[in-house]
């Protein structure tokens, strides 16, 4: 039986996600068990869905229980937030909200709040509280403790999903570990974990930005392989995506039949490269949204850092695009400030919550301060990939041995830059894909030159400034 009341959530709950200092939206918005008080039966337990969709006319909650029919959700009066409580619903119910835009058309959408989702190619949102009890107390004492500037640090990255296919977060954890240890690595990096529909990808291609991917297990089975990790000595870094969004008609996207994440304009909403849609960063639901979310993977999973994916997109208005199809910023410059004034929030926000953590940019251009404190004027960020470095190394690594001579300067170039920035040096999954060809096989010569090029190339690698 659906009730009137929203499960307890009132507008004052909501104040900071629409001034967008709510660092926790997660708390509030999306799916969660309660228990509230009846005046006549006293506690009951139940669901309580609540989602943002100012424009939408009417939302309903279809789902499991009501055999996707359809329960109405209620406003929370001057909140632009749709909720109800019901009765009895607990954990594993599959949902989605039905949403009646301003136009008369409903759309079906996942739960941007949801924190556990349907494997693909399905797409429901999945009611979910987690009962984990985590082990890894000493390691973030240490974490907490650490140097990162001063300490060894040797990442590898990895797809979970095309490492040894077929294992589930559990059975990663003992494999990995051991691979991990006998190569001496001290981080391990996973490209994206949040929900995305397409198998094959990576993960860029987000929908689900608080919902690990349910592929490889749920999100428990996710705490334990990080747990198991920290217990180890391994830390762990995670690939995170507020660059853009896919159009997906059941994610994100006109989420309430208008521009409700994203922008109206496509000259400043979309990625002509990638065919997705880009954050309003200006919008503070947006901010609410995606600080949360950044603050959730380390908060909730215990990630020790995230590294955020194509930072110099989100920096620049007329990135990757023509003449005349982009918006200069109120200065008439192509510098987003919204974005900038985000990135800073995010890592002040997060290096203050959880001293230690590693908050790195994947930032291709020449963007001065990316890694200086914000209070300096900087981005914050503690470290950038140097993809600079990458570009040359590679390019000098692929050259036949003769011609090398003529070319030095692009193993020396990094050295002139490399103290503007806490640099990370990386080579890219980007870099080994796509034709682009295993480390291996960009070296001429045969097997023995090739082997020995890499060795030597490795050693150079860790031995640079």
């Amino acid at each position: 039986m659906a009730h009137d009341t929203a499960g307890g959530l009132t507008g004052w709950d909501l104040e900071g996600f629409h001034s967008g200092g709510d660092t926790e939206a997660w708390k509030r918005l999306g799916s969660h068990i309660v228990t509230v008080d009846d005046d006549e039966r006293g506690p009951i337990t139940g669901t309580r869905f609540a989602v943002w969709a100012p424009n939408a006319k009417a939302v309903q909650v279809v789902a499991d229980f009501n055999w996707w029919n359809g329960d109405d959700l209620h406003l929370i009066p001057g909140s632009g937030v749709w909720a109800t409580f019901i009765e009895g619903v607990g954990a594993g119910v599959r949902y989605k909200y039905r949403i009646l835009d301003q136009w008369g058309t409903w759309h079906e959408k996942v739960d941007p709040m949801a924190r556990y989702s349907e494997q693909a190619p399905g797409n429901a949102s999945i009611v979910w509280e987690s009962d984990y009890t985590w082990e890894d107390d000493d390691w973030i004492d240490r974490r907490t403790a650490s140097k990162a500037y001063q300490e060894p640090m040797s990442i590898y990255e990895m797809h979970l999903g095309g490492w040894r296919k077929g294992l589930s977060y559990r059975d990663l954890a003992d494999d990995l570990i051991s691979y991990l240890q006998w190569q001496g690595y001290t981080h391990v990096e996973f490209m994206p974990l949040s929900e995305h529909p397409f198998t094959p990808s990576w993960g860029y291609q987000v929908t689900g930005y608080y919902s690990p991917t349910s592929r490889y297990g749920n999100p428990d089975d996710l705490r334990y392989l990080i747990d198991q990790l920290h217990q180890a000595g391994i830390g762990v870094i995670m690939d995170w995506v507020p660059g853009h969004f896919p159009k997906d008609d059941w994610a994100l996207g006109r989420f309430d039949g208008t521009a409700l994440y994203e922008h109206a304009d496509p000259r400043q909403g979309e990625h002509l490269d990638w065919g997705t849609y880009i954050f309003n960063y200006g919008r503070n639901e947006v901010k609410s949204f995606l600080i949360s979310n950044a603050l959730y993977w380390v908060s909730e999973f215990h990630v020790d850092g995230l590294r955020v994916d194509a930072v110099a997109s989100m920096l620049y208005l007329d990135y990757s695009r023509p003449e005349g199809q982009w918006v200069p910023n109120k200065f008439g410059g192509r510098e987003n400030l919204d974005a900038i004034d985000f990135l800073r929030y995010v890592n002040s926000h997060l290096y203050r919550r959880h001293p230690g953590i590693l908050m790195i940019a994947e930032e291709s251009t020449s963007f001065a301060g990316v890694t200086k404190p914000v209070n300096e004027g900087g981005l914050g960020f503690g470290f950038k990939w140097n993809m600079g470095w990458m570009n040359d190394s590679l390019g000098y690594l692929g050259l036949n041995p003769f011609h090398r001579q003529y070319h030095h300067n692009e193993m020396t170039f990094a050295m002139v830059y490399q103290y503007s920035e806490n640099f990370i040096l990386p080579i890219s999954h980007d870099e080994v894909v796509h034709g682009k060809e295993a480390m291996i096989n960009k070296i001429q010569g045969d097997d023995w030159q090739q082997f020995a090029t890499l060795r030597a190339f490795y050693s150079y690698m860790w031995a640079f400034p």
